[in-house]
């Protein structure tokens, strides 16, 4: 591949991630009347790894290097996989639309830049205008959510038990990206997502095993296991893993506001979730904070 069209790949990897990952609450909504959430996902997982195997053999791509890296590896695919598609596809089971769950999840870029921000020594503490985007996120989310408690459509509520499962996936997926970029050291996507799958399946089959209600296979739950396989698992999840280890990874959320929109309006063409005004002003209020606390630079740099 030439120099131009790698850098064109590299500068669209980000918008592509996007688009992809938008699409992974839409499939929850779509998947989830017809199974139970982490059985779900195990199969989901398993036919992943079953198609990352085959790829990894005939590419001959090396594995991870020393128990550390597998290590490593495992505990981003159990917070990563396991625990932040755990809590989402929980969420969307026990009625959270998916626009609303979008909008929880898209508040890691704010938690993301925040703690680095915090972490990051005398000269990145978070600045007034980090804090104002802070505040402005959660108080969209919380316009949002509190006309959804209130009484929701089916399929579309608010609840404290799905609020709780959407918040644990939110801290699954900042707590998973700030630990890969911190501790994963560069390797294979390949063979880097099928441990991280492999952990995430060790986790999840266990509690899927004691989930009263049993998968009803038709053509809707096939192709939404199938979009989940080959476009979330192989396509988006591994685009994430390349994007944390290509940059910053406050810089590798910087869009991840504009999923929220994306979903509800794809949420709303398909299942029908209502977008109100309060529910545009409060998700524009949400990614106006979010753009705040992701744009204000961290650390000052010299323009040559």
């Amino acid at each position: 591949m030439s120099d131009a069209p790698a850098s064109a790949w590299l500068k669209a990897m980000p918008a592509v991630f996007v688009l992809i990952w938008s699409t992974g609450f839409i499939v929850a909504r779509y998947g989830m009347p017809y199974a139970p959430p982490l059985s779900f996902l195990s199969v989901r997982y398993a036919l992943s790894i079953l198609c990352f195997l085959p790829w990894i053999v005939w590419a001959g791509v090396r594995w991870p290097q020393g128990r550390a890296q597998w290590g490593h590896l495992a505990v981003t695919g159990v917070l990563m996989h396991a625990g932040y598609l755990g809590g989402v596809w929980v969420a969307v089971k026990a009625g959270m639309g998916s626009g609303l769950s979008s909008l929880v999840v898209g508040l890691q870029p704010v938690l993301t830049a925040i703690w680095l921000s915090r972490m990051g020594g005398a000269h990145s503490r978070v600045s007034a205008r980090q804090w104002l985007g802070l505040a402005l996120g959660f108080a969209g989310l919380v316009m949002v959510v509190w006309r959804k408690f209130e009484g929701g459509t089916p399929g579309d509520t608010a609840t404290v038990f799905n609020l709780l499962a959407a918040l644990t996936a939110l801290l699954c997926i900042t707590v998973g990206t700030l630990y890969q970029k911190r501790f994963v050291q560069s390797c294979d996507v390949r063979t880097a997502n099928t441990t991280q799958l492999i952990a995430a399946l060790l986790v999840t089959l266990p509690l899927a095993l004691l989930e009263p209600e049993s998968m009803q296979w038709n053509g809707q739950l096939a192709g939404a296991m199938a979009w989940s396989v080959l476009g979330l698992t192989l396509g988006g999840s591994s685009l994430l893993y390349l994007l944390i280890q290509r940059g910053a990874a406050a810089s590798v959320t910087s869009l991840m506001y504009l999923v929220p929109p994306c979903t509800a309006a794809i949420a709303w063409l398909l299942f029908d979730e209502p977008i109100t005004p309060l529910t545009l002003l409060g998700t524009a209020i949400t990614a106006l904070g979010v753009a705040l606390v992701v744009r204000a630079p961290v650390v000052p740099v010299s323009k040559p």
